[in-house]
């Protein structure tokens, strides 16, 4: 393995850190983006069982306890549950842009590796070819030996880069839809929350 490490030429080395990166990626994406790490199951409880006003202290108190974009959400919605349905509403959108930036952190520099990686696998063909083409000049076609180590240097950095690039794309798109299915899920439950505030809101009046 590190003989043909070595004979990948120069383009290995940020082929190397590319995929020790994008591995330490996917691992920080993979705990963090679990659903009941998000989407906390006590938090549910409580959006789901609300009730009265009278729970809302209850509630507060239970957001506090978690640090998550939902609970973060499902408390700016308790704390200005005075504000009309539509300006509470704004409020909870802007504050989701903001957590959906924490949901996405990390997968710009996935996208990035996957597209980076096949283009350092091509710049290491063309290195490797370049070494071809002066072998030819210099020695002529008949050096064997000489002219499979820029050939392998060719090969070795493309199929790399495609090794490296692949797994992260796939990667990438997968970690871009739970997001997305989290985000989803999030808005879902918020809205059940602002329908009930609403709702008891307005029967208080009555």
């Amino acid at each position: 393995m590190l003989e043909l490490f070595e004979r990948g030429g120069i383009m290995m080395y940020p082929l190397a850190l590319a995929s020790l990166l994008a591995v330490a990626l996917v691992i920080e994406r993979a705990i963090a983006l679990r659903k009941r790490k998000i989407i906390i199951p006590e938090i549910l409880a409580v959006v789901k069982n609300f009730s009265s006003l009278k729970d809302m202290d209850l509630a507060k108190s239970m957001c506090d306890k978690y640090d998550s974009p939902f609970s973060n959400i499902v408390k700016l919605s308790l704390d200005y549950h005075v504000l009309s349905k539509g300006e509470l509403r704004e409020i909870i959108e802007d504050q989701g842009r903001q957590e959906t930036r924490r949901l996405e952190k990390g997968l710009v520099a996935l996208e990035t590796i996957a597209a980076i990686s096949p283009l350092m696998g091509l710049l290491g063909t063309v290195i490797g070819m370049v070494r071809v083409f002066e072998v030819i000049k210099d020695q002529g076609i008949g050096q064997t030996a000489a002219l499979s180590g820029g050939i392998s240097e060719a090969l070795l950095t493309t199929v790399s880069g495609l090794f490296v690039g692949i797994p992260v794309l796939i990667a990438y798109y997968y970690f871009s839809s739970k997001s997305e299915d989290l985000i989803l899920d999030i808005e879902k439950y918020s809205n059940q929350l602002i329908q009930k505030i609403s709702l008891l809101k307005t029967t208080s009046k009555e």
